[in-house]
């Protein structure tokens, strides 16, 4: 991450790819005349990038102008980011959950990329696609390698069928990332279950007092976290656009 006077800049050398690992943190939603701005400095910043990606840092959900969206090429995409001090504890499913072993990693990548697959996707083409899932776990594993989270799964006979991590800087705070179930595993409790888990690792590993989730307002996850005790505290604006070659 690089400050500068208008903006922060982030960036994943390792992964430049990855929208959001490589995108400008805003000050606040833009009006038409930002447009050119807003364009300049992501050009400046990440040259020969082919996708656009900003942040806001306000928490109200405002999109600016649509003016400014149109100008840009983009659209944007209101989060709700989800506090909790405290999870209720829901009942265990029937598959064994635990933190990762090495060995899991590579089920991971098995994992996601079935979840996010669309109808014309196939798996066998690999790709683009493919190495841009490998560059996220080695990034996830590293960061639990280092100590910085924990990544917890559960397992049928062996086999991934979902997954989450768990990440903190040690300030009290510590934030979910990536929860994901396998279509043939859903509506069985288990991300309920390995949401509370997490908790309760982020609490005695990372002394953790305040829980911190983001869901789209309109994905059955949301009420799915509220039932464990989240409430949204702010609202994120992304605003993206995708590379013209996708």
């Amino acid at each position: 991450m690089e400050e500068h006077g208008a903006y922060i800049v982030v960036r994943t050398p390792a992964s430049p790819e990855f929208w959001w690992g490589n995108f400008l943190l805003m000050p606040a939603a833009p009006s038409l005349s930002d447009a050119e701005q807003w364009e300049s400095w992501f050009v400046a910043e990440f040259p020969g990038a082919d996708h656009r990606a900003f942040g806001l840092y306000t928490t109200d959900g405002n999109t600016g102008d649509p003016a400014a969206m149109t100008a840009l090429g983009v659209s944007a995409r209101v989060n709700a980011v989800m506090s909790a001090a405290a999870l209720r504890e829901p009942d265990p499913p029937d598959l064994a959950l635990r933190a990762f072993d090495d060995p899991d990693w590579a089920q991971l990548e098995v994992l996601r990329s079935t979840v996010y697959a669309t109808p014309d996707s196939d798996p066998a083409e690999g790709g683009a696609e493919a190495a841009l899932v490998a560059q996220q776990v080695a990034a996830s594993q590293e960061l639990v390698a280092r100590g910085s989270g924990e990544w917890l799964g559960a397992f049928d006979h062996g086999l991934l069928v979902a997954a989450l991590g768990i990440v903190s800087d040690r300030s009290g705070v510590a934030r979910y990332q990536a929860v994901e179930t396998h279509p043939d595993y859903r509506r069985r409790g288990l991300a309920r279950r390995l949401v509370y888990d997490a908790a309760v690792l982020a609490a005695e590993r990372f002394d953790a007092r305040e829980l911190v989730i983001v869901a789209d307002p309109e994905d059955h996850a949301l009420t799915l976290y509220e039932s464990l005790g989240f409430v949204t505290v702010e609202l994120q604006v992304e605003i993206v656009r995708p590379p013209t070659n996708n």
